[in-house]
């Protein structure tokens, strides 16, 4: 029986870390059902908190919810993770192109900022790097297609800091001085880590 959830950490995030942790480890196979009543009583919660991470988990494509049937896991959850990784890093760095281009856009003063003092993000209560560069970029759509996929992936990223802030003060300049294909290539090579370290954490 999985432990309860600490009462301060019992919301849709955590249940759907939990359950992400399981399918990923095995514990929980592809196409077997996941059933609210069930797993609100294994964890010690509310159905409330499931039924978020439960959509949460759909929308990264581990769980599949059917109307009337209900959900189950997914059958090929990390495939779809390295295509998602894949897609995601030919669109980042077309919008790390676009940005070059605007020189930063409506976002130059925040990236002027990384490019300036090694920060590698903005603040914590503001916008992501990858974030600042869709706004930079200047294409809703794209902007749109970006936030969805990077809260399809978020789960299966590596964190280094330091490296993140060498490569985005790196990108942050090339896109201040206009310069297309470096910008491209550097985000390109930054995006690459996170593959790698996909692959290296959860196997091809």
């Amino acid at each position: 029986m999985a432990e309860p959830i600490a009462a301060d950490n019992s919301s849709g995030n955590a249940i759907a870390r939990a359950l992400r942790e399981e399918i990923l480890a095995g514990r929980l196979s592809a196409g077997e059902r996941l059933v609210e009543g069930t797993i609100a009583k294994r964890y010690g919660v509310s159905r409330i908190p499931v039924r978020e991470a439960l959509a949460r988990l759909q929308s990264e494509g581990f769980v599949t919810i059917v109307r009337h049937r209900g959900a189950t896991v997914s059958e090929s959850s990390l495939h779809d993770g390295h295509e998602l990784l894949q897609v995601r890093r030919g669109l980042e760095v077309f919008a790390a192109q676009l940005a070059a281009e605007n020189r930063g856009g409506a976002a130059a003063k925040q990236l002027a900022v990384i490019a300036e003092d090694m920060s590698g993000g903005a603040s914590s209560d503001g916008p992501s790097f990858h974030e600042l560069i869709a706004v930079a970029a200047g294409n809703g759509h794209l902007r749109d297609m970006l936030t969805n996929l990077n809260q399809r992936v978020h789960w299966g990223l590596g964190h280094d800091p330091a490296t993140s802030a060498t490569d985005h003060r790196a990108v942050a300049i090339a896109i201040l001085n206009g310069a297309v294909a470096q910008a491209g290539y550097l985000m390109d090579e930054h995006l690459r880590r996170d593959e790698r370290f996909f692959t290296d954490e959860f196997g091809s």
